[in-house]
């Protein structure tokens, strides 16, 4: 196991032009992998016994010219779709995308500004001061067991001023449009078509028209799988030439997809499909129709009854089954569980990164104050701004390498790994990603650490404290 964990870090050895560049990423992967306490890069040197001389270096590191954050991001979507456990559904790996919010209190902190929780749990704030990111992640899957591992994480929103300053064209691009181009450019990093899992929130006319423009541009690389909702409206396909003057019409009679459950209601089909992990018995109807006023895009709807729930999913992809889109959809809220292991197990968010350059964040102001504030700071301070923009979007990548290397041992692992934590019955076969990361802490320093063998090993061990001090410190303590 710690062999195969060690190989896939060397992977990205190319990634960095700097040797010590690459041995502080492996160590921070490392230590995000195994540590307990959350307290950002302070932690990463007490989880591996890092000599606290070293502090400012692993600060430093983040900073530095020495890695490229797309570099990485491409290294370990290759990792990943060569691992041999990428879900598929006719032949294409099946991906899913999704914006997280994450408070922050720091009020130099990149990016920080005022968003609202569209989350219905009672236990979120409606407003909130803090960061956003989108991800996209793949389905991984082996036994029977999914996950979704986080392929690429970065900001979202907020950073339109900050991106700019770094290079980032896209920057100034909304949440749901940047994430279709994200999106594609992993796929075209995988090299192979795949399908794009998203909520019902990225079925909107800005991400339609992204998805058409790569469409024309490309070719039929991404399919689009998402959810409609109960006031979407769709088109009948125009009436042919009436021999009456004027361009011919663009879009039919307008339906009222909500009303289809009622109206055509003895046209539902019954079959059986998946959901999460359960067979189950369902009534669909499947519509095509134009989409989208003035853009008119062709979509499959599939207006699905299961129980007392009626759903509408819709699908770029004209010829995909309705049982397959159905299927599809339900794996949609791995990214979500994603979400929560990111931060409750790996504490992906626990970076402290703030410049003194950027002004003081204000909670009483609105975001377009601040943003108006960012623009003013002075163009030698402008730097600094930006380092530690690339430093926060660097530790939580890092975080998603430390995660999805948790997953893939899990899926490779797990049989051997999956006997403790269980106060009684076993209940699954594969282990989930906190209990791989248990199992991890108790082997790291016995199975790892002490074999020569290990590239990691020797990583490890030049930064931290030489052993004639820890025991004069040892002695002191009686």
């Amino acid at each position: 196991m710690w062999k195969y964990v060690n190989d896939t870090l060397m992977q990205f050895r190319k990634c960095f032009s700097r040797e010590k560049a690459f041995r502080w990423f492996a160590v921070t992967v490392l230590a995000l992998m195994l540590w307990l306490e959350h307290d950002g890069v302070t932690s990463i040197i007490r989880t591996l016994g890092i000599n606290p001389n070293f502090y400012e270096n692993l600060v430093h590191f983040f900073h530095a010219s020495s890695w490229k954050l797309d570099s990485i991001i491409e290294c370990w979507v290759r990792i990943v779709f060569k691992s041999g456990f990428v879900y598929r559904v006719a032949g294409k790996p099946v991906t899913v995308g999704d914006g997280v919010k994450k408070s922050k209190e720091g009020r130099k902190i990149s990016c920080v500004k005022k968003l609202h929780q569209e989350s219905e749990n009672s236990g979120k704030a409606e407003y909130i001061h803090g960061q956003m990111f989108g991800a996209v992640g793949v389905i991984l899957n082996n036994f029977g067991k999914f996950f979704c591992c986080l392929l690429s994480m970065r900001f979202h929103d907020g950073n339109e001023v900050v991106g700019k300053w770094a290079g980032d064209e896209k920057a100034e691009y909304s949440h749901v449009v940047r994430l279709i181009y994200e999106a594609f450019a992993i796929f075209v990093i995988a090299g192979v078509p795949s399908i794009l899992l998203l909520d019902s929130y990225f079925l909107s006319i800005p991400a339609m028209e992204a998805y058409k423009i790569l469409t024309e541009q490309h070719g039929n690389f991404m399919t689009i799988v998402t959810r409609g909702t109960a006031i979407n409206v769709a088109f009948e396909e125009p009436p042919g030439r009436t021999g009456k003057r004027g361009a011919p019409r663009k879009k039919g009679k307008k339906v009222k997809l909500i009303e289809l459950f009622e109206s055509e209601k003895s046209s539902f089909i019954t079959g059986k499909v998946n959901i999460y992990g359960k067979c189950e018995t369902v009534s669909y109807l499947v519509k095509d129709l134009l989409w989208g006023e003035g853009l008119y895009i062709k979509l499959r709807f599939v207006l699905v009854n299961l129980g007392k729930k009626k759903v509408i999913l819709v699908c770029t992809d004209l010829f995909m089954s309705p049982l397959h889109i159905i299927e599809l959809y339900s794996k949609r809220f791995k990214i979500e569980c994603s979400f929560r292991s990111f931060n409750q197990v790996i504490a992906g968010f626990a970076s402290r990164f703030w410049s003194t350059a950027a002004p003081k964040l204000d909670r009483f102001v609105k975001n377009v104050v601040m943003s108006e504030r960012l623009a003013a700071v002075p163009k030698e301070m402008q730097s600094k701004i930006v380092s530690a923009y690339k430093a926060t979007e660097g530790f939580v990548m890092m975080a998603c390498i430390a995660l999805g290397m948790l997953q893939l041992v899990s899926l490779l692992f797990g049989e051997k790994i999956n006997v403790f934590r269980w106060l009684r019955t076993q209940r699954n076969i594969l282990p989930s990603e906190a209990t791989a990361a248990d199992f991890m802490r108790k082997t790291f320093f016995r199975k790892s650490c002490f074999k020569s063998d290990l590239e990691i090993a020797s990583l490890i061990q030049s930064v931290q404290m030489p052993d004639d001090e820890v025991n004069s410190q040892l002695d002191s303590c009686g």
